[in-house]
């Protein structure tokens, strides 16, 4: 409590401490980012190669790879990552964007998930201040970040992060901190059937899949974190948000017509935008109608 008690006082070491918090969850999210999916594909494989009773022809690993080991290391050339060159944003300025030993770029994603995760969290605890909200809305932001790169790069939601996401949702829910219990679970229901039920119409009317199953499960998890009364702006939001950006990427060709784009980013923007400002958005909607 002595803690708190200072933060609430000494604001500015309160968002001190968040914004170095949370650039060292970004470089956290960064391997998050990286090593979930080739661990999952791994998994898979092994599971696969059991069920069909396949000897496996792959070389297995030296050492253990997970979230923790083996160190960082550069992927052109092999060089372990030291101390001092993995301070969050600064060493890639020191380093200007190259490794230290042979010299090749390092892509600007990682001081970028870096410095946004920090920015998300500095919004988060200034819009809830040194509550229990904050600490859930922190870790609801993180999970959304990686969620988000993930789904860009692999166009996969995995759930090692969405069905944690539900269930913390629901715990958060049993002491009404974002919404009631009875809002969170007829929100959870509701998020998934409702992207379930558009899943099937497309598929019965076009014969093909519009999305991907953990789409289901992230608006399931953004409805047990809110209720069931916000998921008709996120679903709007996240669709205008779609929409919109879509169409820029086919303008400027980023991307091609039939090439299928990941729904997932566009959910966790306006489930984030929502949790911080959902109440005030529905508000000024209301009152605009009056």
């Amino acid at each position: 409590m002595e803690l708190l008690d200072v933060f609430r006082n000494e604001q500015w070491l309160f968002y001190t401490a968040i914004v170095l918090f949370g650039l060292c969850v970004g470089s956290f999210l960064n391997v998050v980012v990286y090593r979930l999916p080739v661990i999952l594909e791994h998994d898979w494989r092994r599971q696969c190669q059991e069920f069909l009773e396949i000897e496996s022809t792959e070389k297995q690993p030296v050492e253990k790879f997970n979230l923790a080991v083996p160190a960082s290391t550069c992927p052109h050339c092999g060089h372990r990552i030291r101390i001092w060159e993995n301070i969050p944003v600064l060493s890639y300025i020191v380093l200007r964007g190259k490794c230290s030993a042979c010299k090749t770029a390092i892509s600007i994603q990682y001081p970028t998930i870096e410095a946004v995760t920090a920015i998300m969290s500095v919004a988060v605890a200034w819009n809830f201040g040194v509550t229990i909200e904050t600490v859930g809305a922190l870790v609801f932001t993180w999970t959304l970040i990686a969620l988000t790169m993930i789904d860009l790069h692999k166009q996969l939601l995995p759930d090692n992060l969405t069905l944690p996401l539900l269930w913390l949702g629901l715990i958060f829910a049993l002491f009404d901190t974002f919404a009631s219990l009875h809002a969170s679970v007829i929100g959870a229901i509701a998020g998934y059937l409702v992207l379930w039920t558009v899943f099937q119409i497309f598929r019965l009317v076009t014969g093909k899949e519009g999305m991907g199953f953990g789409d289901f499960k992230l608006l399931a998890a953004l409805g047990a974190w809110m209720g069931w009364t916000m998921l008709p702006q996120i679903v709007l939001l996240s669709s205008v948000v779609g929409a919109i950006t879509g169409s820029i990427m086919l303008v400027i060709g980023k991307t091609r017509r039939q090439q299928p784009i990941p729904f997932g980013p566009y959910l966790a923007v306006a489930g984030w935008i929502a949790l911080l400002w959902g109440n005030d958005i529905n508000q000024a909607y209301l009152t605009h109608l009056q």
